[in-house]
């Protein structure tokens, strides 16, 4: 990408496209993991391996999203001297989605009996941990933003990259580097994307909504070149899992995911600012903005049974394809109408959360004392 001029202050645009990226990846999320609905014989369909691929984006355009918004964010709160201020907020939000992954892995294992289930590594604690482990240097570089996108850049194609040698890593490594049973999404290659969307954010955050769009310009075009070289860049390593840590896989997943997130930011672009949002638009922005209570509930109401019921307990492994798709709609709908339910209540926690807070640091016991004559 050729220099870009910093301006000053950065750039306060609101950017809806990752949001609506997010709200896109829930529904896709939603529809993937109800595939287990479908009889054993259609899940081995060409029609279900084609669903497939296109859900193998999910995963990345998460990571992503979660890497843009963090440094998006650090960078405008840098320029505007309320950089400390977003740490900590930063850090309530991954401690929110630690938790909410614990919630979920207490609901499939038996974490009283052996808590170490607990640790074991499902999409939220790799988003907690790519977001913990960006942090520091988002925080260390938010006031240098050129300097900040060139080590995210660099960092992501050093992931990427080293991904491969993670399938023959030995213990205890790879409990936490390498994909298994244990660790489903671990770290390397997932944090690559994470990293991607940080350059992305920070380039958002400094240069707007135009050197946004140059910088996923330039991610295709690098995407691109890691999809036509398969054999080359598979022949430089040993023997691994292609569709799982190759360089080039990885390439055509974040091909497709800012090739998707541009689309989105030039819808967005033809959009008056002050337009009122169709339905549609907010049906797909709750999904973004809740994406983290949309995974808990839509998983929540496919499999766990309450009072005996669940989706998969009742319709699992016996559906056709017509009655999937009605089955689809009907958990998005329940998922869709649980989180509006609860942002309300999350709303008035955080309001509640910062009045304490507030009282907190302005009661007589913050005052200096004063001194003895």
């Amino acid at each position: 990408m050729s220099t870009l001029p910093l301006p000053t202050p950065a750039s306060r645009e609101r950017v809806r496209a990752i949001d609506w990226l997010r709200g896109i990846s829930v529904l896709f999320m939603i529809q993937c993991h109800a595939l287990a609905l479908l009889t054993p014989e259609l899940r081995k369909s060409v029609w279900t391996g084609r669903l497939l691929k296109i859900d193998g984006l999910v995963a990345p355009a998460f990571i992503f999203s979660a890497g843009f918004a963090l440094s998006l964010l650090m960078v405008r709160s840098a320029a505007s001297g309320v950089l400390g201020d977003r740490v900590r907020r930063n850090l309530r939000r991954i401690a929110e989605v630690f938790a909410v992954a614990a919630l979920v892995n207490a609901a499939w294992f038996p974490v009283l009996k052996e808590p170490v289930w607990l640790l074991r590594l499902d999409i939220l604690h790799c988003v907690g941990l790519c977001l913990i482990l960006t942090l520091p240097l988002a925080a260390l570089l938010a006031s240098r933003p050129r300097a900040l996108a060139a080590m995210a850049f660099v960092l992501a194609m050093v992931a990427f990259a080293l991904a491969p040698f993670t399938d023959n890593a030995g213990e205890p490594w790879a409990s936490f580097l390498r994909k298994s049973s244990w660790a489903t999404f671990p770290l390397l290659p997932w944090i690559g994307f994470a990293w991607l969307g940080a350059f992305c954010g920070t380039i958002a955050g400094a240069w707007g909504r135009a050197g946004l769009t140059r910088a996923l310009l330039f991610l295709i075009a690098v995407g691109l070149a890691g999809t036509l070289m398969p054999h080359l860049l598979s022949s430089l390593y040993p023997p691994h899992r292609f569709y799982v840590t190759n360089p080039s896989n990885s390439a055509t997943r974040f091909m497709w995911v800012c090739a998707v997130l541009l689309g989105l930011l030039w819808v967005e672009g033809r959009m008056a600012p002050d337009a009122k949002p169709s339905r549609a638009r907010r049906f797909l922005e709750v999904f973004g903005t809740a994406s983290l209570s949309a995974y808990f509930f839509h998983e929540m109401l496919l499999f766990y049974r309450t009072f005996g019921f669940s989706f998969q307990r009742v319709w699992g492994d016996r559906s056709g394809w017509l009655q999937y798709a009605g089955l689809v709609a009907l958990l998005i709908a329940c998922t869709y109408l649980l989180c509006l339910a609860v942002d309300p209540a999350e709303r008035a926690l955080k309001k509640g959360f910062a009045r304490v807070r507030q009282l907190a640091l302005s009661g007589p016991w913050m005052r200096p004392a004063r001194r003895r004559e």
